[in-house]
């Protein structure tokens, strides 16, 4: 006689479902549509929730939360206004492929399409910007659809799945069966790639003369970063990673030749212009990488793994594809190339090498040491040498992330934490915290500019409420910085409404919601103010550092430009 199952609410059954897939933490905020399943949550232990202070947070902080850990992060809004917040952060998720499982409250299914009080269509509204959603509208589902909404979330390519529950789904009772695993017809993912195709890439791979490795983030996420070290030492070729693939491969390594792209190093950029075969692996040929498609990798062959068939030949014509995890194609490329008679021309990389290290003598990252007013670069250098490379690093979107991509050199991956795809202002303090949460003994740091940092400055109070002990690094220009850059370049130093006027005095904000304010305004003040900051474990530190008004980040690759066309600094162009 099969057992009995238990009888419970829909709000129980969310609760149990959370704790049975193993959820740890939940970011939210409540409101009337979700307050059966805050009462519930109020009754258990098994799950933390996380009362943040905008639902944009919660979105920003379940996404650090999930790229730190690679678990999927998990998030509990109202419906209405509590659902409309949370669309950046999905957004966000959604073009880095990050895992999300966002539940939407809604109003009760007999009233949906009436324009009830806080109904919006959180199905329709998300659609363009999610992996898939779903609205639930019989508690009998709710179980069943939880557990595909983390299946969808976490395999082939990440992403973010938004569930939509009705009021009175969650008042309903049923018995609760959570499965252990899920099938859908029409979605299966391919894993491994087909023995063809990667026999054809191996061979490819092994005729190069020029050869360049461009990996980017689907290494971190599809967990690949050990293989890609193997098989970039297997050939001895050069690795260049994108911004979302930085620490895929050890960035003090001497293969590595920097980051690529618009503000990516010259002998990166160089490279992929001049090589002959390319290796693309977990990469998406994003516009700020490739910069003028009719200019990219003219003279070269190109080889794409990617586990999303769809980001194939999307934006570049590719000799050989391969669909499949980049983990599962990069191991069976190892063998095929170990076990093959044919190595790689050792006079051809040779020759290759010494050009790179031509182009890498031109420095093109220096910058003034010499002045005491305070180089941003300056700031990330210190950090990175401080903590020894070895925090976990958050970014907001503009200058400062790029400083941070160029001078802290990620060794590992998943501590490189930034809004890549969609350029997320107000990004990185909910991220470091939903990082904290994850790793409590971990430094984690946030590097951030003063305009991207009030836009969810209100996460100081989480911080200080759930004991978020993160260094805020605020690199102060007391401009919109890349906004104020790209006025200068491209429209007569007309600086339209980049000027951040009437801040307030970040000491004195810190102060107010119960952390550490520091104001550094001297060069010779950075390092010791730094130590002082890392020194103090349990408190969150914000530290405003005022920073040249005037530095540029450099290179810089204008649109409608090559790879072979960057901007350098003025005192660094070349003729």
């Amino acid at each position: 006689m099969a057992k009995k199952r238990e009888i419970l609410r829909g709000a129980e059954i969310f609760c149990r479902a959370l704790k049975d897939e193993g959820v740890k933490h939940l970011f939210g905020y409540p409101g009337g549509a979700v307050l059966h399943i805050y009462d519930e949550l109020y009754k258990q232990d098994a799950v933390q929730h996380i009362l943040v202070r905008h639902e944009q947070g919660a979105t920003h902080a379940a996404d650090g939360y999930a790229r730190a850990t690679g678990k999927p992060g998990v998030v509990l809004v109202t419906s209405g206004p509590g659902a409309t917040n949370a669309v950046t952060g999905i957004a966000t998720a959604y073009m880095d492929s990050i895992p999300l499982v966002v539940f939407t409250g809604q109003v009760p299914t007999h009233m949906i399409g009436n324009d009830a009080f806080q109904e919006v269509d959180a199905i329709g509204i998300t659609r363009p910007c999610v992996k898939h959603n779903f609205l639930v509208k019989d508690v009998k589902d709710l179980a069943k659809t939880i557990k595909k909404a983390f299946y969808v979330a976490t395999s082939g390519r990440p992403g973010p799945v938004v569930v939509d529950i009705p009021k009175d789904v969650t008042a309903d009772s049923c018995e609760y069966d959570y499965p252990k695993e899920v099938e859908m017809r029409s979605y299966r993912p391919v894993v491994k790639g087909h023995p063809g195709q990667i026999k054809k890439a191996a061979k490819l791979i092994l005729s190069a003369k020029k050869p360049m490795i461009y990996s980017g983030g689907g290494v971190i996420l599809g967990e690949a970063s050990q293989e890609l070290i193997d098989f970039s030492r297997l050939l001895g070729y050069p690795v260049t990673n994108t911004l979302m693939g930085l620490g895929a491969f050890p960035a003090t390594d001497k293969q590595f030749i920097g980051m690529l792209g618009m503000h990516g190093t010259y002998e990166a950029n160089m490279g992929m212009h001049h090589c002959d075969v390319l290796i693309a692996i977990g990469a998406r040929f994003d516009d700020r990488v490739t910069g003028d498609l009719e200019k990219f990798c003219p003279y070269a062959k190109i080889v794409h793994i990617d586990v999303d068939p769809s980001s194939i030949a999307k934006n570049v014509p590719v000799d050989i594809p391969i669909v499949g995890d980049v983990k599962h194609v990069l191991t069976d490329l190892i063998d095929l190339i170990k076990n093959d008679k044919e190595k790689p021309d050792a006079k051809a990389l040779k020759s290759w090498w010494q050009q790179m290290h031509d182009w890498a003598a031109i420095d093109c990252l220096k910058f003034d040491r010499t002045t005491d007013v305070i180089k941003p670069q300056y700031v990330v250098e210190k950090l990175w040498e401080l903590t020894k490379g070895d925090a976990y690093v958050t970014s907001d979107v503009g200058q400062h992330q790029m400083w941070a991509a160029q001078f802290y050199k990620f060794d590992k991956p998943r501590r490189w934490i930034n809004s890549g795809g969609l350029g997320t202002m107000g990004f990185g303090l909910p991220a470091a915290m939903g990082v904290k949460l994850a790793f409590p003994e971990e430094t984690v740091a946030c590097i951030t500019g003063e305009a991207s940092l009030v836009m969810c400055i209100q996460e100081l109070s989480t911080c200080l409420q759930y004991n978020t002990p993160v260094k805020i690094i605020s690199l102060n220009n007391r401009y919109m910085g890349m906004v104020r850059q790209w006025q200068e370049f491209f429209y007569s130093s007309r600086y339209s409404h980049s000027y951040m006027e009437a801040l307030p005095d970040f000491v004195k904000m810190a102060e107010s919601y119960g952390h550490v304010g520091m104001r550094i305004e001297k060069t010779s003040d950075v390092e010791g103010a730094l130590k002082e900051a890392l020194a103090m474990t349990d408190r969150t530190v914000l530290m405003d550092f005022v920073t040249d008004q005037t530095e540029n980040v450099y290179p810089m690759i204008a649109a409608g430009k090559g790879h072979h066309e960057m901007h350098l600094q003025p005192d660094r162009e070349l003729a």
